[in-house]
Formats: C-alpha cells, sequence, structure tokens
C-alpha cells in the first residue's frame, strides 16, 4: 500500500519537474526525472526531518553533490511541505530562493550549497566523521552522479570513508550512464562501480533504481550497515516517465519548448490515471 502511495507522489513530483524547468526555460530533466522515485522515498518514508524544525540537532542529512538535479530535490521538498509549491515556478529565476545549484542560505532545509560536481562525498564524509566523533547517531545520505567518477576528489572520499569506518554514511549513485557530453562510457569509462567500491572496502548494495520496492529495501539495508560505509548503486533511467527523453543524453540539460512539454505533461498525466 505504502509503496503505491510513494509511486503516485514520484508521478505527480515529476509533473511538478516538467513544469518548473519549461517556465524556467533551462535546467536538467535528464537526472531529475530519473531519481525522483529515490528522492520521494527519502523524503517520504526514510529522512528522519522536521519540516517545521529543518535545522532539528537530531536530523538526518541529505546532501546533493549533482547540484544540478536540484528541481527534483525542489520539488520533492516542496510536496513534503518545506515550502508552498506555487514556489516552484520560481527556479532559475532572478532573486529566486531555487538556484540553478542548491545554495544553503537561500532555503530553509538545505544543508550545503553545490556547483562543482565531484566535491560531495567529501562533504558528506567530513560531516560523518564529525558527527562520530560527537557520538551522535545521525545519517547522512549523499546523492552522486557516476559522471562525477571522473573526479579525482570522489575517489579521495571514498578511501578516507572507508579508513574512518563512517557507517552512518550511504551514498546513492545515480547510475544513469549519460553526462553533457554524452554516454560516461564513452566520454570516461567507469567500467564495474561494483567492483572498484568493494575493492576500496565499502558495502556495496546494486538495485533498478526506478523500481520502489528495491529502493525502500536497499535503504532499509543502508542503515543497518555496521563498520563501513554503504554505496547503493541506482541504476536509473534518465528522463523516466516522459518516453521521448528516456536514455537520451540530450536531456540531461535541455528544457522542453512548449510542445514538448505539452506531450510530456499528457504522459506523466496518464500514467497517473492508471495508478
Amino acid at each position: 500500500m505504502y509503496e503505491s502511495y510513494l509511486k503516485e507522489k514520484a508521478n505527480d513530483i515529476r509533473i511538478d519537474i516538467i513544469r518548473m524547468i519549461h517556465e524556467a526555460g533551462s535546467g536538467h530533466p535528464g537526472g531529475s526525472l530519473g531519481m525522483t522515485d529515490i528522492f520521494t522515498a527519502l523524503y517520504f518514508r526514510f529522512l528522519k526531518i522536521n519540516v517545521k524544525n529543518p535545522s532539528a540537532p537530531n536530523r538526518d542529512y541529505l546532501i546533493l553533490s549533482n547540484g544540478h538535479i536540484c528541481p527534483a530535490l525542489y520539488a520533492t521538498m516542496a510536496h513534503r511541505g518545506f515550502f508552498d509549491k506555487k514556489e516552484l515556478m520560481s527556479l532559475r529565476k532572478l532573486n529566486s530562493r531555487l538556484q540553478g545549484h542548491p545554495h544553503r542560505e537561500s532555503l530553509s532545509g538545505l544543508e550545503t550549497s553545490s556547483g562543482p560536481l565531484g566535491s560531495g562525498l567529501s562533504q558528506a564524509a567530513g560531516l560523518a566523521l564529525g558527527l562520530k566523533m560527537d557520538k551522535k547517531n545521525n545519517h547522512i545520505f549523499c546523492l552522486g552522479s557516476d559522471g562525477e567518477h571522473d573526479e579525482g576528489n570522489t575517489w579521495e572520499a571514498v578511501l578516507f570513508a572507508h579508513k574512518n569506518h563512517l557507517d552512518n554514511l550511504t551514498y546513492i549513485i545515480d547510475r544513469n550512464r549519460i553526462q553533457i557530453d554524452g554516454r560516461t562510457e564513452d566520454v570516461m569509462p567507469l567500467g564495474s562501480l561494483k567492483e572498484k567500491y568493494l575493492s576500496f572496502g565499502w558495502g556495496v548494495i546494486e538495485i533498478d533504481g526506478n523500481d520502489m520496492h528495491q529502493i525502500i529495501q536497499a535503504l532499509s539495508k543502508a542503515l543497518h550497515e555496521r563498520n563501513k560505509p554503504l554505496v547503493i548503486l541506482a541504476n536509473t533511467m534518465p528522463g523516466k516517465g516522459v518516453s521521448f527523453m528516456e536514455g537520451k543524453y540530450e536531456w540531461h540539460g535541455k528544457a522542453p519548448n512548449d510542445e514538448e512539454t505539452k506531450k510530456a505533461l499528457e504522459e506523466l498525466e496518464r500514467n497517473e490515471q492508471k495508478s
């Protein structure tokens, strides 16, 4: 029953993602739509958060490393009650709280600012170590992209997290196999991320990142990992839910025009009626 609710909520969030990127005239629909199911599961089932007191000391932390998929983050936060959904239409506009990359000083509930790719896991690992040193039980979820593994900083954080036994850290990788210049395996072949992370001493769970049942199972296991950090390799479909966007790297960072928006919304609304 709860899985059905999460699926319906994710579809509603996808509708808002299309609307807000179209209104902005720019943005990143591919990864945003692909990661919507994971954002939905985190915010509506797993994250210990208080929307009326986002800075509560006992909260869990969500660190978004690949900040360009912030439309999914903003839309999910709005649906969760952090701010009015009407504000979503201000995405990327002058003086908006909803910048093209998250800015923590602008919007309550954001933990970090992001922009330069590859830095989020380092931020999350540092936070996780600090919380451990203070003997606190908060959990840190870091969301990042497969393309960020082109950055050396990511691998430094992988080593650091293993060395310090950061079992309060879960890293969720959007393994959608695209980046702005093309397919990841053409731009910079990544090989088996599962084998790499296992060799670095991490726990690894690989899932279909658009299957809500698998997402819930993986996140439940993540909270019980002991003595080492855990990575969830989420194989997602970029552009999920909009057939003409799915799997196409061209939609990594392009806003739909009026006709494409109408077509995308009609498809998502049909999905809504079926559920």
